[in-house]
């Protein structure tokens, strides 16, 4: 049987090494210095990113944006509702396709975002003097990899 100290030290090293552990907490660490940043904005991070999408897509249905926003229909449903609620997007249901339920800002979603771009570009300056371009653009190359199946 092992020692506990010999226990408690590999499982130190490994979470000290591990790759999910320090992923997520960086995660935590970035959300946390957006929202500190978007406070004023009433909007978070995830929000912001779920508009962003919005304002942005060609194709307002919702299957298609919980694709580009790497979510399950029913966890896109959730995050969405409290946009709805507060009158910054639309959802509704096409009539020539019942299935299809589509997705778009709406005005007032529009000037809360347009409002938020200022805090959201000084979040990005910060982080942008701490992590660099090339080292983002790796993480997003790994992760659309790790999204992959394997084969």
């Amino acid at each position: 049987m092992r020692r506990r100290d010999d226990f408690r030290e590999e499982v130190r090293r490994l979470a000290a090494s591990c790759a999910g552990l320090t992923m997520r907490q960086a995660a935590r660490q970035l959300t946390q210095l957006f929202d500190d940043a978007l406070k004023g904005s009433g909007l978070s991070l995830a929000q912001i990113g779920l508009m962003a999408l919005i304002a942005t897509s060609e194709d307002d249905r919702m299957a298609a944006l919980a694709a580009r926003a790497g979510l399950d229909p029913s966890t896109l449903s959730r995050n969405l509702r409290a946009l709805e609620r507060d009158g910054l997007i639309e959802i509704a249901t096409v009539e020539k396709d019942l299935r299809r339920r589509a997705v778009w800002l709406t005005e007032e979603g529009s000037r809360r975002l347009q409002a938020a771009l200022p805090a959201w570009q000084a979040a990005q300056a910060r982080v942008a003097a701490i992590l660099p371009a090339d080292l983002l653009h790796r993480i997003a190359a790994a992760s659309a990899a790790l999204a992959e199946p394997e084969g």
